[in-house]
């Protein structure tokens, strides 16, 4: 066993404090990971005041974890990994590789699957372990400093033009240009599709354009939307708000989807109706499994798309989570480990 030296909430709603543990013996099959970086993630603020209601404490949030391979159990030394090599850990960091969501390559579905802070200690540490099929490798051409949003916030937007074939000649919508939203503009716009941003904000406008939006628009005012009906062959809602879904669903084309990523607690009315006569469609994914983790990383590397990130030494943490619940954030946060 080995002391990890992590920030931890010690109860629901607390700042976190420095924390100690014991890191466990590795198993054969599980990956030591020292860890560089760490983005600091909504879910991870939800976390920390048990918005969930589940959650143990103490609490060591953090699952947007890149570093280095420090220490592998027998059966990991034989996958492809190697002491040194830069990796990075997400959402999930075991899964029991025999049930049918995982023998068909959907690892994320996993009936047994476990969260890297949910249960466990996360990333805002020196150290961290995962099982080496979640410990994935990152392309030599993509930072580390900034790679960690993608294990999240990437995965979470790009397994979507994976899982429903989207083609390049296709016409996107994305609902919220922040965390997720900036980064699903990135996607598609380099899948080759016309991307239309709806964003709340006017000011920024500018900035939207440049990380590849065709068009902007207000998503706020909905007497804008008149002329998009039945445009969209895909809109993805990466807010956690309501909308009028009702004339969201009107601008969806012909067998057009519409995908939520981000968490929205409250019920959703849709009417069978609106979705029959044109065979449209209403879904919503958590992630992506390793597989499609692999390709969005080298889809990232090849494009050049890369999160828009602010830094934090992590020992400024709580100021860190203060900058990020202001909503003054820019567009993720990613804090470098300063335990040394």
């Amino acid at each position: 066993m080995s002391t990890v030296k992590a920030w931890a909430a010690l109860e629901p709603g607390a700042k976190l404090k420095p924390f100690n543990y014991e890191m466990a013996t590795l198993t054969a099959e599980e990956v030591e990971i020292e860890v560089e970086y760490c983005g600091l993630c909504h879910t991870d603020l939800s976390f920390i005041k048990n918005e969930w209601g589940t959650i143990p404490f103490p609490l060591v949030p953090g699952h947007e974890i890149t570093g280095r391979v420090v220490a592998m159990g027998e059966v990991a030394s034989q996958k492809g990994l190697k002491i040194g090599q830069k990796v990075g850990v997400g959402w999930n960091n075991v899964s029991c590789g025999h049930c049918a969501p995982c023998l068909d390559g959907d690892q994320h579905l996993c009936y047994e699957v476990k969260a890297t802070i949910w249960g466990n200690h996360g990333g805002f540490a020196n150290r961290v372990k995962a099982h080496w099929i979640w410990t994935v490798p990152i392309p030599d051409n993509l930072d580390s400093a900034d790679a960690g949003p993608l294990f999240c916030a990437g995965i979470t937007v790009f397994a979507p033009l994976m899982e429903y074939g989207v083609r390049p000649t296709d016409k996107i919508g994305v609902f919220g240009i922040g965390g997720l939203g900036h980064l699903s503009v990135q996607f598609c716009h380099a899948w080759g599709a016309e991307v239309t941003a709806f964003s709340s904000t006017e000011s920024k406008r500018d900035e939207i354009v440049k990380l590849g939006a065709d068009y902007v628009v207000s998503s706020r005012n909905t007497d804008d939307w008149a002329s998009l009906k039945g445009k969209f062959n895909l809109i993805i809602i990466t807010v956690a708000v309501p909308l009028d879904w009702d004339k969201i669903i009107e601008m969806l084309a012909p067998k057009g989807r519409l995908h939520f990523v981000g968490i929205i607690f409250e019920p959703i009315p849709v009417s069978v109706v609106a979705l029959l006569g044109t065979q449209k469609a209403v879904s919503a994914s958590p992630g992506g499994s390793r597989g499609v983790l692999d390709k969005m990383l080298r889809f990232a590397a090849q494009h050049h798309i890369k999160p828009m990130t602010e830094h934090f030494p992590m020992s400024k943490i709580n100021e860190a989570i203060e900058h990020l619940e202001s909503g003054k954030a820019n567009y993720r946060v990613v804090l470098d480990a300063d335990f040394k």
